[in-house]
């Protein structure tokens, strides 16, 4: 197992990774000492989150499990509603906890309902998902999502501990697995030389669910997160480098009506942005060819996803992030750094969108 302390303007909290964690979260919900505590899950994990409920019941807490359906349509102001009856129905008060048993969808939703129950409940995330476990689990966005915008209703609510066991990678379909490996190759691109070196050596033991090698990759996204997250936790400004592949990615999975997987969508995204980047010649053909071949190789290949372009370009539009009408793009410079706040020309948006869903 390994620590991370993530320091934040809000408070910090730990982040474990490892396996068999279960005695580590009871630990950790002991020393909490809440007033009760209420599951969130999906209708896929549940069995997880059973387990879970098991290991605090050892710390002689009763718990409660509430289980949505799966899949990203469930991220909405509809379930918002649902999990907030839940959460009155079992009496959680301010002493009280909710936990998050699940993929990034049930860690945001329950997030945000954690955010808004009694002005504010505290959270502990046990993502079950390697996508999860990388990125959204950590740093405090939550929020669900509008009718043709991602992730437009939410807040900032950091957890009281991220627990995130590899055991409950070894489950997951291979799709799905594969699917996480795009935001893991976005910390690679946008901030560290070093990991994406890490992963062309190690594809291979990585798709084969190296628990060794995924535990120290995760670690890396982790840390590499929580210093941007500890210089700027409400989006203001250097955080927006973790948004490297979301804008044409965000655009997709709406268009979709998020059909799409995050995953899939976020491969998607980086490989518009590093292409607007050739164009306007912020970075080199190797740094498009380096990235799709090692997206290629973690089972994430250059397929051009069913979408309309028209849809996908007027959803880049209405980015969260825009400001005045104008989306402010995360653009490669070379490998292991890239640059935010690049306004790209129109006519090229149009020209690598079309181009890359032909």
């Amino acid at each position: 197992m390994v620590r991370l302390i993530l320091d934040s303007p809000s408070g910090g909290y730990p982040v474990l990774m490892g396996t068999n964690l279960q005695r580590e979260l009871r630990n950790v919900i002991t020393r909490m000492d809440p007033t009760g505590a209420a599951i969130v899950t999906d209708t896929n994990v549940r069995p997880w989150a059973v387990k879970v409920a098991k290991a605090i019941k050892g710390a002689g807490l009763k718990t409660a499990i509430h289980a949505i359906p799966a899949g990203e349509r469930s991220k909405s102001m509809l379930q918002l509603q649902g999990v907030l009856s839940f959460l009155e129905r079992q009496q959680i008060d301010r002493g009280g906890c909710v936990i998050a048993v699940g993929g990034g969808m049930v860690g945001d939703l329950a997030g945000l309902a954690a955010s808004m129950w009694q002005r504010g409940v505290r959270l502990v995330a046990v993502p079950t998902t390697l996508l999860a476990m990388v990125d959204s689990s950590v740093g405090g966005k939550t929020g669900v999502n509008g009718r043709r915008s991602k992730n437009a209703i939410g807040s900032f609510w950091q957890p009281s501990a991220v627990i995130s066991d590899l055991a409950a990678i070894e489950t997951l379909p291979a799709p799905g697995y594969r699917d996480a490996f795009a935001e893991v190759v976005k910390y690679a691109v946008a901030m560290d030389r070093g990991l994406f070196e890490l992963l062309e050596r190690n594809a291979p033991r990585l798709l084969e669910r190296d628990l060794s090698m995924l535990e120290r990759v995760l670690f890396r996204c982790v840390a590499a997160k929580a210093l941007i997250v500890a210089k700027d936790e409400r989006d203001r400004g250097p955080r927006a480098i973790l948004n490297y592949g979301h804008t044409a990615g965000h655009a997709l999975e709406a268009a979709t009506g998020f059909r799409v997987t995050h995953g899939r969508a976020v491969a998607f995204g980086m490989r518009v942005a590093a292409r607007i980047a050739l164009a306007m010649d912020l970075c080199s053909k190797r740094v498009v060819d380096s990235q799709d071949a090692l997206l290629g190789s973690l089972g994430l290949p250059d397929t051009a996803p069913r979408a309309d372009p028209k849809r996908v370009l007027a959803a880049i539009a209405l980015d969260k992030k825009a400001r005045r009408g104008k989306v402010a793009w995360v653009m490669p410079r070379r490998i292991g750094h890239a640059e935010i706040g690049h306004s790209v020309p129109g006519a090229i948006i149009r020209r690598v969108v079309t181009r890359s869903l032909a």
